[in-house]
């Protein structure tokens, strides 16, 4: 059974729906690749993707070990390249709302970078992760 079902509306817009759930995403090409910018571009989805699965495995990580990481924030930066046009480098610096001792950081940022994501990208793809714990 399909997963996502998405639609060509046209203009470089396409909507895709999660069919399990019904949510609907809108993306369109970027200003830079001839496209009005008025949406996530399809490569902005794939480095919201790779933060976005990078804190769901860390938060099942740490769930398992009774610790809230609520308010984790991320800031995801998505270097593109020309020939072929490509995502060459997607960055990622995770702030979070606590300092962990070394063992649980460990486990955090081992998480991050074992998620399925990060796991299916791309070696060619530079992943440069950044961890910063408040103090």
């Amino acid at each position: 059974m399909a997963t996502i079902e998405t639609i060509y509306q046209g203009q470089l817009r396409s909507e895709a729906t999660h069919l399990q759930s019904g949510t609907k995403i809108v993306t369109d090409a970027p200003v830079d690749n001839h496209g009005k910018g008025e949406s996530f571009s399809p490569t902005d989805m794939v480095a919201a993707a790779l933060g976005s699965c990078m804190l769901t495995i860390m938060g099942i990580a740490a769930e398992a070990r009774g610790i809230d990481i609520s308010g984790t924030k991320l800031s995801i930066t998505k270097i593109m390249a020309a020939d072929p046009r490509r995502i060459s480098e997607i960055k990622i610096e995770f702030r979070f709302p606590a300092d962990y001792d070394a063992k649980f950081r460990r486990i955090l940022e081992n998480a991050a970078e074992t998620c399925p994501v990060a796991k299916s990208l791309h070696p060619d793809l530079k992943q440069t992760i950044s961890f910063v714990y408040a103090k």
